[in-house]
């Protein structure tokens, strides 16, 4: 991992993430009810789980609202949910004004263009590797993996090396592996 990535990543508290193409592939299935489903990755949710464990705070930014959104948030543990966002910047500031941080503290992770005044506002930027490229030219990491296949978790373990809590994980999972 690059040196000024690594100071970044150091310095984060709270890690606020897009919901659609980022947790999810960005496909939405309805059914004959207008019942809305989304696919969500058990390893994105795993690393969630572990970066919570280490103090580190999670918040979802949607642009769309939706009750399965909430149920994820639930089954995560996440307390803060904000959806139906078209100011995602706006609310950033309430974001950071709540959790008594500044921006440097903060990481976000985007797909589409409605993200790009938050990414370019926060210590810590990362794109999916399936973002529209105009995203992806905006910020300071592109995953290797897509949005809803992975690509949370990369960010959250690239978190956990940073901040020197890697070697503790490997130890109770009983593997030698870094990242």
């Amino acid at each position: 991992m690059k040196r000024n990535l690594q100071e970044k990543l150091k310095k984060i508290k709270i890690l606020i993430l897009d919901v659609d193409g980022v947790m999810t592939d960005g496909r939405i299935i309805m059914d004959d009810s207008g019942r809305e489903i989304k696919n969500f990755d058990v390893r994105d949710g795993h690393g969630i789980k572990l970066i919570q464990r280490y103090g580190i705070d999670v918040v979802l930014l949607t642009g769309r609202k939706s009750e399965v959104v909430l149920h994820r948030a639930r089954d995560l543990d996440i307390k803060e949910v904000y959806q139906k966002v078209f100011n995602k910047k706006e609310v950033l500031v309430k974001i950071l004004k709540k959790n008594k941080i500044t921006a440097a503290e903060a990481a976000f992770i985007g797909d589409d263009v409605i993200d790009i005044p938050v990414l370019r506002a926060v210590g810590f930027s990362a794109a999916v590797a399936d973002a529209l490229d105009v995203v992806k030219k905006t910020v300071d990491y592109i995953t290797q993996n897509k949005g809803g296949r992975g690509a949370v978790r990369e960010v959250c373990d690239m978190l956990l090396q940073a901040q020197g809590q890697w070697p503790e994980i490997a130890a109770k999972y009983e593997f030698t592996e870094y990242l």
